[in-house]
């Protein structure tokens, strides 16, 4: 935490803060903003959350979280409540960052926005003091718009006088979460008039020269177009490994090259078994169902998620050469440093073998027990080496630090890899890098 001791110097004004959202973006944000010297107030309807919050224990797993919360909490920074009108009625930015999930058919459901819209708005009704609305969560363009409405039409009061409103998107890395918010490449500010970006750039004054000011369409535009880029680039190099994988190529050194090439890069060009996580699955869906719903068919994006949600499964292919009833799992979570287990690779993996009546040994570091609520009936193990015992083939879904130990190991039985982690010996099977058994 000491780069943050620095930042506290510069920051000169506290500010009073309602966080709408105690999740996955809600905390670090929120917790964030009171080490900088903020005051904030958590609002969320689990009780259970708020109860955590109120005694400084983190309701979720994030690198560097729980002991950020701890202090926060013995320095008093931090506050949480289940009454958002008195959130409201003390604070001056209030933040909105409850959950966006899925429908059926892949477009955003925005019924916790617009549940969370309605509360501001009743909540404004009786605030005097001007006030910031800020949407956190990601939402597509046109729904930080609508959150105006809903909340003037909600309090009586009017958008741009009584309040203002922005639309600030996220992008926080499970597992270096902390890391991305107090060392941004951008802080995009999505405002509606100049008097909200005054306001805004009040509580970034330290990021001030990383601020990008834009209109709240373009904000909401900019976190979709991100992730979904990232995504094509995960899709682009998982398809040229199945390619390699076919004509006995090694596509990390196809990787390692083209990535080389500064139009290029070499970020997110890791093959492997897809991507998961909160954002980029249900980002690219949403995405491409705003632009359906607008009559517009992107091509790209839908070969993106169709390849995605294949990959894992690529995985039994590689397995079927062997004869085994016993499958063990290295990693659960989508990625390592998290317990977040959303379109994990995993998942589909897990799911398939059971299909096919194979007995399961997973372990995890951090995220066995959110498997537990989806796969309670599966063997889950305290450790690696249990795993590896019990299996008679080993499936490595994520790129946890400790299963790199697997290169000292000699393990006869088959080890498939869903990410490459250092240079396989000849018994070591891996996907899309060309190596053979």
């Amino acid at each position: 935490m000491i780069i943050f001791k620095c930042f506290i110097i510069i920051v000169k004004l506290v500010m009073n803060i309602a966080v709408f959202g105690s999740g996955y973006v809600g905390l670090v944000t929120g917790n964030c903003f009171a080490k900088l010297g903020n005051k904030i107030a958590f609002v969320d309807v689990d009780e259970n959350k708020i109860n955590m919050i109120r005694e400084g224990v983190c309701p979720i797993y994030e690198t560097g979280l729980p002991d950020l919360m701890a202090d926060n909490h013995e320095n008093k920074r931090i506050s949480a409540t289940l009454d958002y009108v008195s959130a409201v009625k003390n604070s001056e930015i209030i933040y909105i960052c409850v959950g966006t999930p899925s429908n059926e058919d892949g477009s955003i459901d925005l019924k916790y926005i617009y549940s969370a819209s309605r509360n501001i708005g009743q909540a404004i009704k009786e605030k005097n003091d001007y006030c910031v609305v800020v949407v956190k969560s990601t939402v597509v363009p046109g729904t930080t718009d609508e959150v105006g409405k809903i909340i003037a039409e909600t309090s009586g009061k009017n958008l741009g006088k009584d309040f203002g409103l922005c639309m600030n998107p996220e992008f926080l890395r499970e597992g270096s979460a902390i890391k991305d918010f107090i060392n941004p490449d951008t802080v995009v500010l999505g405002c509606v008039d100049d008097r909200t970006f005054e306001k805004m750039s009040e509580l970034y004054n330290q990021f001030n020269d990383k601020i990008y000011k834009t209109n709240t369409r373009t904000a909401e535009m900019i976190k979709y177009a991100k992730n979904s880029f990232l995504a094509t680039k995960i899709s682009f190099i998982n398809e040229i490994a199945n390619i390699s994988e076919k004509l006995g190529v090694d596509v990390g050194a196809v990787a390692e090259v083209i990535g080389r090439d500064p139009r290029i890069s070499p970020s997110f060009l890791l093959a492997g078994a897809g991507f998961g996580g909160s954002c980029f699955p249900k980002d690219v869906k949403a995405l491409i169902a705003k632009a359906k719903e607008n009559n517009y068919t992107p091509v790209v994006l839908d070969s993106v998620i169709k390849l995605n949600e294949k990959q894992p499964l690529r995985l039994l292919e590689l397995a079927e050469e062997f004869e085994y009833k016993k499958a063990g799992i290295l990693g659960i979570a989508f990625k390592p440093n998290t317990d977040d287990i959303r379109e994990a690779p995993a998942l589909k993996l897990i799911d398939a073998l059971i299909k096919n009546e194979k007995e399961i040994f997973a372990y995890d570091p951090k995220a066995m027990e959110n498997a537990k609520q989806i796969f309670p009936n599966i063997n889950y193990c305290s450790n690696m080496d249990e795993v590896v015992k019990n299996s008679d083939i080993i499936f490595v879904l994520t790129d946890w630090d400790e299963f790199k130990k697997l290169e000292n190991y000699t393990i006869e039985k088959p080890i498939i890899f869903g990410r490459k982690m250092f240079n396989p010996r000849p018994n070591m099977k891996l996907i899309g890098y060309g190596v053979k058994k």
